[in-house]
């Protein structure tokens, strides 16, 4: 993807219902205006980044964007694990993310145990990236400023 970082915001809005119940890795998911404004050039895959909750503090996230091929899907979506543990659900908020590198492709995989050990290790390849100091300043940048107004209920 030659536009990376790649910003983009919206609201969350309920996926499959499976990051959480199935995998034990709450995602947050765009809806489809989201994902369909995507660069034509974006690859699929897994990819590292940014992500902030209304004005809710800036945390290290890992976002899958494609069909889910062990899933199966037949709409591309584009579902953020936020690498930090939330109270409470978040739909309806303002979720802005800021992608900035790419993980690997998506994939099959043979099994459930398969696939999440595959996401575990994303997010911890995604830790370590991000604390380059090329990745860090992206943390601070003023996509991540959302005027009050733009906001429902603050997170952090």
């Amino acid at each position: 993807m030659k536009h990376l970082p790649y910003f983009c915001r919206g609201l969350v809005v309920r996926g499959f219902g499976r990051g959480s119940k199935q995998l034990g890795i709450p995602t947050a998911n765009f809806p489809e205006e989201v994902v369909d404004s995507l660069p034509a050039d974006v690859s699929t895959g897994i990819y590292y980044g940014w992500a902030s909750v209304g004005s809710g503090a800036v945390h290290k996230m890992v976002v899958s964007i494609g069909w889910n091929p062990y899933y199966k899907n037949t709409k591309k979506s584009m579902e953020t694990h936020i690498i930090h543990t939330f109270k409470e659900d978040f739909y309806g908020e303002t979720l802005s993310v800021a992608i900035i590198g790419y993980l690997r492709p998506e994939k099959n995989f043979d099994s459930l145990e398969s696939l999440i050990s595959a996401i575990h290790g994303d997010i911890e390849e995604a830790k370590k990236l991000l604390d380059l100091p090329e990745h860090l300043k992206l943390k601070e940048d003023n996509f991540f400023q959302v005027p009050e107004s733009k906001l429902l209920n603050g997170h952090s």
